[in-house]
């Protein structure tokens, strides 16, 4: 059983760009492939921003819950030493 395509919609729309942006582009991809490569920057750049937010997000959390984090550390840290001093240091 084949499984179908996907059907990609594709929408025209102008673009100015500066002319040493254009003179990069036509360095990278031929008139024919612009697009194509336009679209694979465009969804590589919103990824990574995507992943770059992320990990702010993610350092900035860390920072507000930091005395929470070594507080339960602080309080878990005696059962921990307990285990590993029963099971000799394994």
């Amino acid at each position: 059983m084949n499984s179908p395509q996907a059907v990609t919609t594709h929408k025209r729309v102008n673009v100015t760009l500066p002319a040493d942006s254009l003179r990069l582009l036509d360095r990278v991809a031929a008139k024919g492939e612009r697009s194509g490569f336009i679209d694979r920057a465009v969804r590589f750049y919103v990824k990574e921003a995507g992943i770059a937010n992320l990990k702010k997000q993610l350092h900035l959390g860390a920072i507000v819950r930091a005395s929470r984090d070594l507080a339960v550390a602080e309080e878990w840290f005696p059962v921990d030493e307990g285990v590993w001093q029963k099971e000799g240091g394994k």
